[in-house]
């Protein structure tokens, strides 16, 4: 693709990088075929051509945001299907983070939007904050009923984005899993010491995630740390185009994991949520152009990796096989077009003696997508009714998924349990069978 930019605007390491991005790509629409607002909505400029046609424009000409372009971004899901598919080698990724930060700096949203937005990046970051809001939000759900139903719109309006808040707020919460810097020993003969993400919604949500993770890993000799200073990764608000915010947090994480590998030493720095994950192994990009953090985040980046991702050189024995649980597995966005992990964690289920079904269309996202499902609830609803209708098409016992974000969502349309990988993977070499859904952990001694 041919651009313009000035030699002035070249000089802006941003716009420099958008204009490499922008050439590499050749106009072939391969990713129109995989994308999941394409695909729902049949309109160009909801597709990743399409929007880049709108990003290059928006920053070519240096213009402030107009409506018609942010309702078309705003409506991306980041799931970077379009990236598995591009031939050029687009960074889709990039490209679209950018637009995102231009349009949260020079677009006035409506004051109601600002509002829920700002409200999103103060309480979801922050598990103390995020439990409260559960909480209300399990009180408020009843009221929901006496809501007005809000007309079509191609802009989803406040009401609605409230009533899809509350519909995905649990009715029980679990208890808090252990406090940040708990060091968790390895039984047995130490054959390593990693830190695990504490993470925000998960470990208000589903602790029980991480704590399958600290057995299995402690079960295998590995020691493992939830680092002190630990802060939210930054994907949240990332992805709102706060990106004051974001990097602040990568900052303070960066800091804080460095500081823990240069005392007792990290072989790696592992991530239960993929989507967390993806914008960690990004870190190093991120903060490319801060002299202070660039070296030491780029090292963070590598030290980064996907449970699955250490686990699978561990050699997992099973202690008791389990040929007859059938699994779908549900391949999530951040981390099978995020980080190019695709068949691993199918792999280790099926060592592992589960049953493992392919899901048909497994390359579209379920919608979840950070806040996309609030933001976007009615195309986020469709796109989970069609993940759960593909699902129940294998007829599984389980549905199995490697992020928060995507077991909510999928869990909110089907009464198969989801569980995380890693649950599954504990169970099946010692652990205790994962609970039969991402929130009933709270059954076995909740807090409300």
């Amino acid at each position: 693709m041919k651009t313009e930019f000035s030699l002035a605007q070249l000089a802006d390491p941003d716009i420099a990088e958008a204009d490499k991005i922008l050439r590499a790509c050749v106009h072939c629409g391969f990713c129109t075929a995989t994308c999941p607002t394409y695909v729902l909505l049949g309109d160009e400029l909801d597709s990743p051509r399409g929007r880049i046609y709108l990003m290059k424009e928006m920053l070519e000409k240096d213009q402030a945001p107009t409506a018609e372009v942010v309702k078309h971004i705003d409506r991306c899901l980041s799931c970077l299907a379009c990236m598995t598919t591009c031939p050029s080698g687009v960074n889709y990724m990039h490209l679209v983070d950018q637009a995102r930060v231009r349009i949260e700096q020079r677009y006035q949203r409506p004051l109601a939007e600002r509002l829920l937005r700002r409200g999103l990046a103060f309480v979801l970051p922050d598990p103390q904050r995020f439990r409260a809001s559960m909480r209300l939000a399990r009180l408020a759900r009843p009221l929901a009923v006496f809501l007005p139903t809000p007309r079509p719109s191609a802009t989803p309006g406040l009401i609605q984005r409230i009533k899809a808040m509350l519909a995905l707020a649990p009715s029980r919460l679990p208890s808090p899993g252990p406090a940040a810097g708990s060091v968790f020993a390895a039984l047995g003969k130490k054959r390593g010491r990693v830190a695990l993400l504490q993470g925000c919604a998960q470990q208000v949500l589903a602790p029980r995630i991480n704590q399958a993770a600290i057995n299995l890993l402690t079960r295998h000799g590995i020691e493992v740390v939830l680092v002190k200073d630990e802060q939210c990764c930054g994907a949240l608000t990332h992805h709102l185009g706060n990106d004051h915010d974001a990097l602040a947090r990568a900052r303070a994480n960066v800091a804080a994991w460095r500081a823990e590998a240069a005392g007792e030493g990290l072989d790696a720095i592992l991530v239960t949520a993929s989507g967390c994950g993806t914008v960690i192994k990004d870190y190093g990009y991120l903060l490319r152009e801060d002299r202070t953090f660039a070296a030491d985040a780029a090292q963070v980046s590598a030290l980064a990796k996907d449970i699955t991702e250490y686990v699978a050189g561990l050699g997992l024995a099973p202690t008791t096989r389990q040929d007859n649980i059938v699994v779908a597995y549900h391949s999530a966005c951040s981390l099978q077009h995020g980080q190019k992990i695709t068949t691993l964690p199918k792999e280790l289920l099926s060592k592992n003696g589960f049953v493992v079904k392919d899901v048909p269309e497994s390359h579209l996202c379920c919608g979840s997508a950070g806040t996309y499902n609030i933001l976007q609830p009615d195309l986020a609803g469709r796109l989970r009714d069609r993940k759960v209708a593909n699902i129940a098409s294998v007829k599984p016992d389980m549905i199995a998924a490697g992020n928060i974000g995507c077991m909510v969502q999928i869990a909110s349309g089907t009464s198969v349990p989801v569980v995380h990988t890693i649950e599954l993977l504990d169970w099946a070499t010692g652990g205790s069978r994962p609970a039969s859904n991402w929130s009933s952990g709270a059954a076995s001694g909740g807090d409300g």
